[in-house]
């Protein structure tokens, strides 16, 4: 089987995932208690007004049915209604995704800057003081849920020292830059607004490194682990009997094997990441689709709830065959036993 073909595949069974989890996420929006249309109406709406929207909606259909509408719907583009925001989720996702998309890419810049280069300085210099500090920083960061991490830097680097802002994307006196892209610091990049960039830069750093800690101690363990397995290869032991600088074998000949564990569980990261997200933005006040789902799901608005576990399970699926084909291009025994058809 040619390497293609297995990436074929993994897009049709990417597919079968999508289509069940669309399956689960409709019949348990409509499980849970509470009627959607009085939420929507307020509590001193008459029954009739009450039935007139579920009608609308397509509430009072049968499940089946309802399911059919939604699902074709979602190939026109069309997500349904919100009842919180009374305009379709498809223009709610393009409005609230940029923000946490910017916030989870930062989050991933933190794992591989810092998670990685952790790693392998444990592993170089394994079951020493580095490696000890490194190992109890990577278990504080797994252990420790993001949000009190948030919580904590707030304390620390807004009122404490004063030095980083607490909530938003933007100060109040900063004005944002045209929206080309919905990404603050690409769109000032693109304008060339270096105000603005600087100032979307300091209101990040600090919910994207809150995201990113379980990810960076994830990493960092994962990476002293490979790299030391890979320490123990013959090719390792020759290299260093030829005097080769351990830096030079760390960086050059130990890493790249030693990626590939991290490499395959990235996709797991970003999917964290997103997870991550739900709290710390709540906590930074970041306007993004994290905090516009919380929102929905407070106030069983069940076609945002839909919209939001969707998207997020494609960017999950996208990120995960992003990552199988990486694995393929940089271990050729991947790559060689699915051409082979092992």
């Amino acid at each position: 089987m040619r390497f293609s073909h297995f990436v074929l595949r993994r897009w049709l069974y990417s597919v079968l995932v999508l289509f069940g989890l669309s399956i689960l996420i409709f019949i348990i929006a409509r499980m849970l208690p509470g009627n959607p249309a009085r939420l929507a109406l307020g509590p001193f709406a008459l029954q009739e007004q009450v039935e007139h929207l579920q009608h609308l909606m397509g509430m009072d259909k049968p499940l089946p049915l309802q399911y059919w509408t939604y699902i074709t719907g979602i190939f026109r583009g069309d997500f349904g209604l919100s009842f919180q925001t009374r305009r379709n989720v498809a223009l709610d996702i393009a409005h609230y995704l940029p923000a946490t998309v910017e916030l989870v890419l930062i989050a991933i810049v933190w794992v591989l800057v810092l998670g990685v280069p952790l790693g392998v300085l444990a592993a170089r210099y394994k079951d020493s003081w580095p490696d000890n500090l490194v190992r109890v920083m990577a278990f504080i960061g797994v252990a420790v849920p993001p949000f009190v991490v948030g919580l904590v830097l707030q304390l620390i680097f807004s009122y404490l020292l004063g030095i980083l802002p607490t909530t938003g994307r933007l100060s109040l006196t900063t004005p944002a830059p045209p929206l080309r892209t919905g990404l603050l610091l690409l769109d000032s990049l693109i304008e060339g607004d270096f105000s603005a960039l600087g100032d979307a830069l300091k209101h990040i750093i600090l919910p994207s490194f809150a995201i990113a800690m379980t990810g960076i101690g994830q990493i960092a363990r994962l990476t002293r682990a490979s790299m030391s397995d890979v320490a123990n290869q013959d090719y390792i032991e020759a290299s260093r009997g030829f005097g080769i600088p351990n830096r030079v074998i760390a960086f050059k000949y130990m890493l790249k094997p030693a990626s590939i564990p991290p490499l395959t569980i990235l996709g797991l990261t970003f999917a964290s990441e997103l997870s991550n997200a739900f709290l710390v933005e709540t906590v930074f006040a970041w306007p993004g689709i994290a905090k516009y789902g919380i929102r929905a799901i407070l106030r069983k608005d069940f076609n945002a709830v839909m919209g939001v576990v969707l998207i997020i399970g494609l960017a999950f699926v996208i990120v995960n065959l992003i990552v199988d084909i990486l694995a393929g291009y940089v271990d050729p025994r991947i790559r060689i036993k699915h051409e082979e058809g092992e």
